[in-house]
């Protein structure tokens, strides 16, 4: 059974599996599924809410979906995804947001989108006894500053910029990193500088783990990263399911004898 420390443990071992999950029904095929991680990500503004970006996801959002998630998942890891302005203003409501996914919703640890601006949290809430996986390169709450969702770290100042963060967030008690839609050697050689495990999005095969959106997995969304892939067409097959359903009750077939049930007492009511 996978737990924070078994993941921290698993760097340069077997690869680490975490999709996202934002409701109970998802959560339990996840799990059942066998993967390491569940991030309740604030990616449930763009794939449930109807957001165009993260930014408007509160934290009542994700703490409903966190306890949803971790009602329905008996083995994985579930990482609860601070979202905007949760942290990084004021240290204290920081923590008490990020002690919320644990103490209230029952979240294993939490990510934070990082920068310099969560060293010094990340250290306070490890000394608190809350989990924290960091996030570096492409940090979507930072849409507005970078002007789209563009690969991070891509000219040397840069990159060191990634890889001087994510030793700074090792150091402050990180027990894993996600680093997304940076360059493979990048991401390559921050994997090799760290003792704690990198889970990529868009970061190449050379990182410890991988991570996804759980709607892109399943061909649920309309739209995906170049460097997602879909494995199934479940988006198509509920076109098909919801079609057939129309037709059915259009046509008079739904509901049918085997649906409906007549109760003799009540038969000459009118």
């Amino acid at each position: 059974m996978p737990s924070v420390r078994s993941v921290r443990r698993r760097a340069g071992e077997e690869p680490i599996t975490m999709l996202t999950a934002y409701d109970a029904p998802t959560a339990r095929v996840v799990d059942d599924a066998g993967v390491d991680l569940i991030l309740v990500g604030d990616s449930l503004g763009n794939a449930k809410l109807g957001y165009e970006t993260t930014l408007p996801v509160t934290v009542d959002e994700v703490a409903s979906a966190t306890g949803a998630v971790v009602r329905a998942t008996d083995d994985a890891v579930v990482v609860a995804d601070m979202p905007f302005l949760s942290y990084g203003a004021d240290e204290s409501d920081g923590v008490e947001a990020c002690g919320r996914m644990l103490k209230e919703e029952g979240a294993d640890a939490v990510k934070l989108e990082s920068g310099p601006h969560t060293v010094d949290l990340t250290d306070r809430l490890t000394d608190l006894g809350i989990p924290v996986m960091a996030h570096l390169g492409l940090t979507p709450q930072h849409v507005n500053q970078l002007g789209g969702f563009h690969r991070q770290g891509t000219d040397r100042d840069a990159a060191e910029r990634i890889l001087e963060l994510a030793r700074d967030h090792e150091d402050a008690g990180a027990f894993g990193l996600v680093l997304e839609h940076v360059p493979a050697n990048l991401a390559e050689a921050v994997t090799d500088a760290l003792e704690i495990p990198t889970i990529g999005i868009g970061a190449g095969p050379e990182t410890d783990g991988q991570v996804l959106v759980v709607d892109d997995v399943i061909g649920l969304s309309e739209r995906s990263p170049p460097f997602a892939e879909q494995f199934g067409d479940v988006r198509s097959e509920m076109e098909r399911a919801v079609g057939d359903y129309v037709e059915a009750v259009e046509s008079g077939d739904f509901p049918a004898d085997e649906h409906s049930h007549v109760e003799e007492d009540v038969h000459d009511l009118y």
